[in-house]
């Protein structure tokens, strides 16, 4: 088992400190926050370990699970990597891509492994489906929440759009090469309303949407590819996986048959991948652990969390623009 200490007790820290303990991989030494006398309530509370300084936590274990605001995430994992910890750091990486970048380097240098909490990833309709996604060359998502002050301190592509460009660059493995986005302030200081264009070099586009001021909630994401229209709903966890086949000669009654201008024949069918139902947070902590022990790339490496991060912040800066 490997020893575990957390960065953070607000809300997705105390998630992380309650399945760190449940885990049959890890064992939680305990936590730092900010906020001493929070903190000793969350001690009392819960029986969790309280560290008065980060560093003494950091001495303390073998991982490091970084939930604070992503401003202080570069400072608290440069300190973990530099004395030999591995890093898990909740999404976005950084706050920038040069801090993003020295991370990468440092962990490097130090040997230890890092990944980045873009949950998505580990959404069971994402992982019963992704294997099906081949080449799409047109994507369209829509991430849409009702209003929750908590989050509003950073613009709507960093707080949800960057879970669809990181489940997006994962699938499309292409580079981005145009980028145009258009954003919307309307309660916050930063923009609320989202939506970007990405196009690559292998033609694949993708349109986003965002939105933290919507009447409903809803996470869906659409591929298009050659031979299959493929939907996930990340909220509720289903999946749609629509194909094309050459029409047998002889259809059967019920088939879905469509006849293009030049008479060839598809045949229509769907597929219904079993979906496994998960704990995602739990999941995205245990493969870490799986990835240090076997000293195998973690599942959303810093790498692929700098990329989500650069896309993110190319998306922002066409606002400004």
């Amino acid at each position: 088992m490997l020893k575990a200490g957390v960065l953070g007790a607000g809300h997705l820290g105390k998630i992380h400190l309650r399945l760190l303990q449940q885990s049959s991989k890890y064992e939680l030494v305990g936590f730092y926050d900010a906020n001493p006398e929070y903190a000793k309530e969350i001690a009392a509370e819960f029986g969790y370990t309280y560290f008065d300084t980060i560093d003494a936590l950091i001495d303390a274990v073998d991982v490091i699970d970084i939930v604070t605001p992503t401003l202080s995430h570069h400072e608290c994992a440069k300190k973990a990597i530099t004395k030999g910890k591995h890093v898990f750091i909740e999404k976005p990486i950084t706050n920038t891509v040069a801090e993003a970048e020295e991370l990468i380097a440092l962990s490097k240098e130090y040997n230890v492994k890092g990944q980045v909490g873009h949950v998505e990833r580990f959404n069971p309709a994402f992982t019963a489906v992704k294997d099906k996604i081949n080449s799409p060359m047109f994507i369209e998502t829509h991430r849409l929440a009702e209003f929750n002050p908590r989050g509003t301190d950073v613009p709507v592509v960093l707080d949800l759009m960057i879970h669809d460009i990181d489940a997006i660059l994962s699938v499309v493995k292409s580079k981005v090469v145009q980028i145009n986005a258009s954003g919307v302030s309307v309660i916050s200081n930063s923009p609320d309303i989202a939506n970007a264009r990405l196009e690559f070099e292998n033609g694949c586009v993708a349109n986003l949407t965002s939105s933290r001021i919507s009447m409903k909630n809803m996470r869906k994401s659409r591929f298009f590819q050659r031979d299959a229209y493929i939907s996930v709903d990340f909220l509720e966890k289903k999946v749609e996986v629509v194909k094309m086949k050459d029409a047998p000669k002889v259809a059967d009654e019920y088939a879905m048959i469509l006849q293009n201008a030049e008479g060839v024949k598809k045949q229509i069918y769907f597929e219904n991948p079993d979906i496994d139902q998960n704990n995602a947070i739990l999941d995205e902590l245990e493969t870490f652990a799986d990835a240090i022990n076997n000293d195998t790339t973690p599942i959303v490496s810093l790498e692929q969390g700098t990329e989500a991060l650069r896309v993110a912040i190319q998306i922002i800066e066409k606002f400004n623009k």
